[in-house]
C-alpha cells in the first residue's frame, strides 16, 4: 500500500519526513534499502523499451535505484526545484553540475570566496580544458558588473562562504550573470535549503555536501544537484550516467533517515551558534567574531534578506597571545586554543551534531596559499567552528577554558 500525499503544499519539517517516500510492495514503514547493483527484466522487450526510453524501469544503480530516488525526490521537495540528481560526494555534485554544462572556450566568474577544493576546480583544472576563469570578491557588486559585462557561461558562489561566512546578493549577481548568458550555481551547504533558498532568489543550480547537515551525524558521504527538470535531464545526467559519480544506495538511506531531524536540528545548532558567537564576542583573546545575524557582521542586512537563520557555523578570529613571536602571527594562540579543547574535536568537517573546530589556514585552505587566503581574510589566527547539538552551557565552558590557554604567554 503506498498513499499519495495531500495534493496541498507541505512545509519542511513534513517534507523531511515525508517527501518522496516509495513504499514496496511489503508496506515497510521506514524507507526500503535497495542494495543492489542491478535489476532484472521480465522479457527482452522490455529491456530494450527501457535502454530505448520507452520503458520506464530501472537498469542499474549507477543511473538510478529506488532508494536514491525517493531522496532525490524528497531533496528535490524541500529545495523547490524540478529535478535532483545525487553524486557521491559533495565535490562530485559541485564537479558534475560545472563540467557537464562547461566546453572549451567558455568563460566561467566564481566568487574567489569558495571552499579549497571549489577554488582548485576553478583555478587549476578548468583553464586544463581551455575554459577561462576569473574571480572576483563576492561581497563588490561592482567586481561582478565588470566581469559580467561580456558573456559568460557560468557563475560559481557559495553564501554564506567557507569559513569566513560572506554573503552574495544573489538576485542581484543572479540578474548580472543571466544578462551574460551565464547559469549561477550556488553552494548551498552553510545556509542548508531550511534557511535560504537559492532557486527562490535567482539561481539555476544548487549543489549540496549531503555529507554534512543533510547526514549530520558524521556516518556517510554524498552529494546533491538541483535544478530544472531541463537542465538536470538534458545536461547533468548524461554526465553523471556516463561518468559515474553515483551515490551508494546505502549512503542515500543513511541521508534519508538524516533528513528526518533536519529542522530540529539546524533549529537548535543555530540557536546555539549565536548565544556563542555573542560570548566569543565579549572575550579579550578575540579579536573578531563573524556570524551572519551579529549586527557587526559587514553584511548582516543582506544575510537577513536572504536567509531565515543565522545558521550553525561561526568563525573568529584570535589575537597573538603575549608570548608569540611577531613572525608567528596568531598561529601558536591557534594552535594553543584547538590542543586545550575538551570537549569540541579538532575536525574538518561540519554540520555534524558534534561541535567541530579547524584552523583553515593550515587544513581546508592550505592549499589556495597565503596571498590569496590574505585577499579572503583568512589570518593564521581564524577559526571555523561547527556548533552541534550538546548542550551549549557545556559548549560554552569548553571554549573558555580553551580561550584562556590561547591567551597564556608562552
Amino acid at each position: 500500500m503506498s498513499r499519495s500525499l495531500p495534493p496541498r503544499p507541505l512545509r519542511p519539517a513534513t517534507l523531511l519526513v515525508r517527501g518522496g517516500t516509495m513504499r514496496s510492495d511489503q508496506d515497510e514503514t521506514s524507507e526500503a534499502l535497495f542494495l543492489t547493483s542491478g535489476f532484472v527484466y521480465e522479457t527482452a522487450e522490455q529491456a530494450e523499451a527501457t535502454f530505448n526510453g520507452t520503458a520506464t524501469h530501472f537498469q542499474y544503480s549507477r543511473f538510478g535505484n529506488p532508494t536514491v530516488a525517493m531522496l532525490e525526490q524528497r531533496l528535490a521537495a524541500l529545495e523547490g526545484a524540478e529535478a535532483c540528481r545525487l553524486t557521491a560526494t559533495g565535490m562530485a555534485a559541485v564537479h558534475a553540475a560545472m563540467l557537464s554544462h562547461l566546453k572549451a572556450g567558455d568563460r566561467v566568474v566564481a566568487s574567489r570566496a569558495l571552499f579549497g577544493s571549489c577554488h582548485w576546480i576553478v583555478s587549476t583544472l578548468l583553464p586544463r580544458y581551455g575554459i577561462e576563469s576569473e574571480f572576483v570578491d563576492g561581497a563588490d557588486l561592482a567586481q561582478w558588473e565588470r566581469a559580467l559585462a561580456k558573456p559568460a557561461a557560468l557563475v560559481l558562489l557559495e553564501t554564506p562562504s567557507n569559513p569566513m561566512l560572506e554573503m552574495v546578493d544573489l538576485p542581484a549577481v543572479a540578474a548580472l550573470a543571466h544578462r551574460a548568458g551565464a547559469i549561477v550555481v550556488v553552494d548551498n551547504v552553510f545556509a542548508t535549503p531550511l534557511l535560504q533558498k537559492p532557486l527562490a532568489l535567482g539561481a539555476d543550480v544548487v549543489v549540496y555536501s549531503c555529507t554534512k547537515h543533510m547526514d549530520g551525524q558524521g556516518r556517510v558521504l554524498g552529494g546533491a544537484v538541483l535544478g530544472s527538470k531541463t537542465w538536470v535531464e538534458e545536461v547533468l545526467q548524461p554526465f553523471t550516467r556516463n561518468t559515474g559519480p553515483a551515490i551508494s544506495p546505502f549512503n542515500a538511506w543513511v541521508v534519508l533517515k538524516g533528513l528526518e531531524t533536519l529542522s530540529l536540528r539546524i533549529e537548535a545548532m543555530s540557536r546555539s551558534a549565536a548565544a556563542i558567537a555573542d560570548a566569543l564576542a565579549a572575550r579579550p583573546e578575540v579579536a573578531r567574531v563573524l556570524y551572519p545575524f551579529r549586527a557587526d557582521h559587514p553584511q548582516q542586512a543582506l544575510a537577513r534578506r536572504q536567509m531565515a537563520g543565522g545558521g550553525t557555523l561561526v568563525t573568529f578570529e584570535l589575537k597573538p597571545g603575549p608570548g608569540d613571536a611577531r613572525t608567528e602571527g596568531a598561529k601558536a594562540a591557534a594552535f594553543r586554543f584547538c590542543n586545550a579543547l575538551r570537549l569540541i574535536d579538532i575536525s574538518n568537517n561540519l554540520g555534524d551534531s558534534k561541535s567541530m573546530v579547524t584552523h583553515p589556514a593550515t587544513t581546508t585552505h592550505m592549499r589556495i596559499g597565503a596571498e590569496e587566503r590574505a585577499r579572503l581574510g583568512i589570518t593564521d589566527g581564524t577559526i571555523r567552528l561547527s556548533v552541534g547539538l550538546e548542550d551549549v552551557a557545556d559548549l560554552l565552558e569548553d571554549l573558555d577554558e580553551a580561550l584562556a590557554a590561547a591567551g597564556q604567554a608562552r
